[in-house]
């Protein structure tokens, strides 16, 4: 019964079992699976005709050829009348709460920018969660393909209150209260509740653009269906509900969210790239031995924990098929973003606000559903820049726990440690009881020799610093 659950046998060119994805119960009709490190999803008989219909659309074909869809293949019809699907794979999966402002903002754009074009071709989204998305680098990409459904006369868009307690209510949460809304997503996947955003908005809110009608009005609206059993969806189609009301409010949502923007609030990393401690010279040192460190091979998945504004990840960028560029800074992230986005050229480079102290943990139904980092897939290069102190010193955890964590990852490592003599562990260890005694260069030194293959040191700083490359054994 376990073989069963976990592979199944379907036609498909290649003796390997069909692997299914853990997260992809959902939608009955459309499930994925994983063969040989291809992406496939299975389609019941209903989803395969909207399917046939779907692909014959000129936005279809045209969001596919501009990279906003996922490209797909038909495999061709299923003996039980449904359909096979080969998706392009994305190189690491990420969720709505590790995104910067800005990533979800451009996700609830590209739903906006996909229900306007679906509409007019008789198409609609029947759901409208930010976890239809996920990103080639700094691009985003739409991969739930059976969520788009022919739009019946007189139905309603089913995905609207979905599309504002998981996209619209942060975004308005953290543009006009301040409030980072990535724990709220973190810790529930239906997102934030119009009630209880109602709740989080002060009387001076109600004024901001869009509040009251698509969280008062809605939170009113809910109160008073909920438990009624009235069959909300009939009534509107007897109302005479039709296709221009939906493309009115796609319309105004989108200008809605086009205009908003995060509070100008500093952050302690966000201008690091003006406030780091190293001068011209020295820096140049450090990236030297990056570049020098990349330049050894081609990388499939890089991690850049601690990455701040993205400088060492766009120097190992030229090297790797993916960059995960990971800060629990959010405006560093949110800066990086910006600019992967501007510069066009992003496409390897995944900014992601991670604490690695309280990274992203295996949550959902049966801690399955969405994964934590490893989970996702392992890098086979490490930059551990100028972050071991801040995770051993600020975040409590022990040295000798750190190095295990990154040696069970089976990567290369370029890590930095900063000595008690460099003026940035001096500010942290100031005012605190020195509790901190496995922190030096020798203890260092000594658990990275047990764990790795040390291939080349270099000092930094006159000494205060030093840089290694390490490989797994």
């Amino acid at each position: 019964m376990k073989a069963a659950a976990e592979a199944e046998a379907l036609p498909v060119a290649t003796s390997s079992p069909l692997q299914r994805e853990p997260g992809s119960f959902r939608d009955r009709n459309g499930r994925v699976h994983y063969q040989d490190g291809r992406v496939l999803r299975t389609l019941g008989p209903r989803a395969s005709e909207n399917w046939q219909r779907l692909q014959e659309t000129a936005f279809f074909r045209r969001c596919v050829e501009a990279g906003s869809i996922v490209a797909t293949t038909d495999l061709g019809p299923q003996p039980d009348g449904g359909g096979l699907l080969e998706h392009e794979r994305i190189p690491f999966v990420s969720y709505p709460y590790e995104w910067p402002f800005g990533m979800l903002k451009d996700a609830a754009l590209l739903h906006l920018d996909l229900m306007r074009d679906a509409l007019a071709e008789g198409f609609v989204l029947k759901d409208a969660t930010p976890y239809n998305v996920q990103w080639q680098g700094a691009r985003p990409v739409f991969i739930d393909i059976p969520s788009f459904e022919p739009l019946p006369p007189g139905a309603p868009w089913a995905g609207y209150r979905q599309f504002c307690e998981l996209m619209l209510y942060p975004l308005m949460l953290q543009a006009y209260r301040g409030v980072d809304f990535r724990p709220l997503l973190r810790g529930r996947i239906d997102g934030i509740p119009a009630g209880e955003m109602r709740r989080m908005l002060s009387a001076r809110d109600l004024l901001r653009r869009g509040v009251l009608l698509h969280v008062v009005a809605q939170s009113l609206l809910q109160r008073r269906y909920a438990g009624s059993g009235r069959d909300v969806r009939g009534a509107l189609t007897e109302a005479g509900f039709d296709k221009s009301l939906i493309e009115r409010n796609v319309a105004k949502l989108r200008r809605l969210v086009a205009g908003l923007r995060p509070p100008d609030l500093p952050t302690e990393w966000g201008d690091y790239e003006k406030t780091h401690s190293y001068d011209a010279a020295e820096h140049a040192a450090k990236a030297d031995f990056v570049e020098r460190a990349a330049a050894r091979r081609r990388w499939r998945l890089v991690w850049d924990i601690g990455c701040n504004t993205g400088a060492f990840s766009r120097l190992v960028e030229p090297r790797a098929d993916c960059v995960v560029a990971m800060d629990a800074d959010w405006l560093a992230i949110e800066r990086l973003y910006a600019r992967e986005r501007a510069d066009g050229s992003g496409r390897r480079i995944l900014p992601l606000v991670v604490n690695l102290a309280d990274a992203s943990p295996s949550q959902g139904w049966r801690g399955a559903e969405r994964r934590d980092l490893a989970g996702r897939g392992k890098p086979d290069l490490v930059l551990c820049l100028a972050l071991v102190h801040h995770v051993v010193i600020t975040a409590n955890i022990p040295l000798a726990d750190f190095v295990d964590w990154l040696a069970g990852l089976g990567a290369s490592v370029v890590i930095e440690f900063v000595s008690r003599e460099d003026e940035m562990v001096q500010a942290l260890l100031a005012n605190r009881e020195d509790q901190y005694d496995d922190y030096h260069p020798d203890t260092f030194r000594s658990l990275m020799a047990e764990r790795f293959r040390i291939r080349e040191e270099r000092p930094l700083k006159g000494g205060k610093r030093f840089i290694l490359l390490a490989e797994p054994h």
